[in-house]
């Protein structure tokens, strides 16, 4: 796991106002199919042994702290999942 400090930030704009939380799960990655539907609920891989909650749980906890959650994979190389979150809570406006 790693945790970017804000001044790693990709976008200069957001330096000082947002962390990222980066796991590299020890996978064999997430088909391609199944890949853009990873944070819906009940989505799993075949050889999965979860209960396909775990990514669209993580997405609502991440969205309702106004952050976002991403994952890329390969097959055979891997998965990762990025969390942004920002570093002061959204307002309600």
């Amino acid at each position: 796991m790693t945790i970017a400090s804000p001044d790693d930030a990709h976008d200069p704009s957001t330096i000082g106002r947002q962390a990222w939380v980066i796991t590299h799960p020890h996978e064999a990655g997430i088909a391609s199919d199944i890949l853009p539907h990873v944070f819906e609920r009940f989505v799993r891989s075949a050889d999965s042994h979860g209960s396909g909650l775990g990514l669209a749980i993580s997405r609502n906890l991440v969205e309702a702290h106004g952050g976002s959650i991403s994952a890329q994979s390969m097959p055979g190389a891997g998965t990762t999942i990025t969390v942004d979150l920002p570093l002061t809570p959204p307002s309600d406006d």
